[in-house]
């Protein structure tokens, strides 16, 4: 496996393209399987997830073939396999986007239930009642959704769930839907741009899909779908990612190839904070040295706040002094990447589905652990603001989602390297050598925010416990 070394403390400078979007170049690809022809994908970024998903299509009867322009032409050569293996399902939870196509096109899917990030409850069951409520037969059998239907039916659809809509689901639900007879009608779907994106692309291959868009839309079913043409928009996440990098450095980045109209309420937050912005065409540029405010963020379904920029916020807020709150609506439990940030210095105290930081002036560098691809991103950014080495490890997830993120990095003047993790690459600065037997010096614990009597009593027993033993 590989891990980053970064040198922290030097604001970026520079101008960087932003990649094609993950989040919408997966059900892109799922969707040549309901199509006849060649699909062809222009802008597909290089990722693991993409690659993983490239090799799941072979299995499905689709030749998959990149050119040296980032397009990938996809085109249905045997419509007999009908099942996707657990082995690269378990991957990535895009994976289960081909249930819906399969179904429709082929009249049966045996797909193995989803994996991916570990970032809290994620249940299918909306993708499930999007489909039989079209027509589909559904068993669970030994980890896998077995799915069959003669022929689909057009319906009212309704994708309402606990945590707000499914943006898998609705791609899953809209994909059947298209090759159903009759109309549909999908209540509550997933309004996030990579939703209207493949419904463009449905569009442009024969679909009569509406309201794309909104949290309502009808669906004229047809009887095929001709393969067609189409680009994938840019990625919101990692333009997100690299203006909250400048934020975090105090540097200075334009960004190219910029949806900034889907990017709206993060550039109000990113001010909000401080963070000055500057907005063209098709460009972002992002200038530091002012100092950044506190404020409370709570990520909600889109247009709000991504639940995959909560990581992200939460490394730059951990460097703002002050008390800032951020909340995820969507995800309450994707807080892995707390503890890794309170290793390098940070004041998180986990509430609920909130964590309360307590901003301190500087991150300090130290060895921390990705426990998903957007935790990842956070502690990379956070590595680029800490004073002194930090080493990333099980960097394998934010390969999943950010196209050569350490080379666009670099370029803007980042110390950041990717080597093998093993004993021999890790920095002297972050080693503890026995043989150095310095004393053990009296210190204090990261001081915590203020909360109730009974924790602050709490903090300072202990705290006093662990002093007096140190001086005895």
């Amino acid at each position: 496996m590989d891990m980053f070394v970064i040198e922290g403390g030097v604001p970026l400078a520079g101008t960087v393209a932003v990649s094609g979007a993950k989040n919408s170049a997966l059900p892109l690809m799922a969707a040549a399987l309901a199509a006849e022809g060649k699909t062809v994908l222009r802008g597909v970024p290089r990722l693991v997830d993409v690659d993983t998903l490239s090799l799941l299509l072979q299995t499905l009867g689709v030749q998959v073939r990149r050119d040296a322009e980032d397009a990938l032409t996809l085109e249905v050569v045997d419509e007999q396999p009908h099942v996707a293996d657990y082995e690269l399902v378990r991957r990535m939870r895009a994976g289960f986007c081909v249930l819906g196509p399969l179904l429709a096109r082929r009249g049966r899917a045996c797909v193995s239930l989803p994996g991916g990030c570990n970032i809290g409850d994620r249940p299918i069951e909306l993708h499930l009642k999007g489909l039989r409520a079209l027509g589909a037969e559904i068993a669970i059998e030994r980890g896998y959704v077995v799915a069959t239907a003669k022929r689909l039916r057009g319906t009212h659809v309704d994708l309402r769930g606990p945590l707000g809509s499914t943006v898998t689901g609705t791609c899953n639900v809209m994909i059947a839907a298209a090759l159903a007879d009759g109309e549909s009608t999908i209540e509550s779907a997933a309004c996030e741009p990579e939703v209207v994106d493949l419904g463009k692309l449905l569009n442009a291959m024969g679909a009569r899909i509406g309201g794309l868009g909104t949290s309502i839309l009808r669906v004229q079913g047809v009887r095929h779908l001709a393969a067609a043409e189409h680009t994938v928009i840019p990625d919101r996440i990692e333009a997100a990612t690299l203006m909250i990098a400048a934020a975090i450095t105090r540097g200075h980045v334009t960004l190219t190839g910029v949806r900034t109209d889907q990017l709206t309420n993060v550039l109000d937050k990113l001010r909000q904070i401080g963070v000055p912005i500057e907005v063209g065409q098709d460009t972002v540029e992002v200038r530091g040295g002012l100092p950044l405010r506190p404020v409370d963020c709570v990520a909600l379904p889109y247009p709000g706040l991504p639940t995959d920029l909560q990581a992200q916020l939460t490394a730059l807020l951990a460097t703002v002094p002050g008390v800032s709150v951020v909340t995820d609506k969507i995800f309450p439990d994707r807080f892995m990447h707390a503890p890794e940030l309170v290793r390098m210095g940070a004041r998180i105290r986990r509430e609920g589905n909130s964590a309360v930081i307590d901003g301190v002036e500087r991150l300090s560098g130290a060895c921390v652990m990705a426990c998903d691809l957007r935790a990842s991103a956070a502690l990379v950014l956070a590595g680029l603001a800490a004073s002194g080495t930090t080493v990333i490890r099980r960097i394998y997830h934010l390969d999943r989602g950010y196209e050569r993120l350490e080379s666009k990095l670099s370029r803007l003047g980042a110390k950041i390297i990717r080597t093998t993790d093993e004993p021999a690459n890790f920095p002297e600065s972050l080693r503890l050598a026995e043989e150095s037997a310095q004393p053990i010096r009296k210190f204090d614990l990261p001081e915590q925010i203020d909360g109730p009597k009974w924790f602050q009593q709490l903090r300072s027993d202990r705290l006093k416990s662990r002093s007096d033993s140190l001086e005895r």
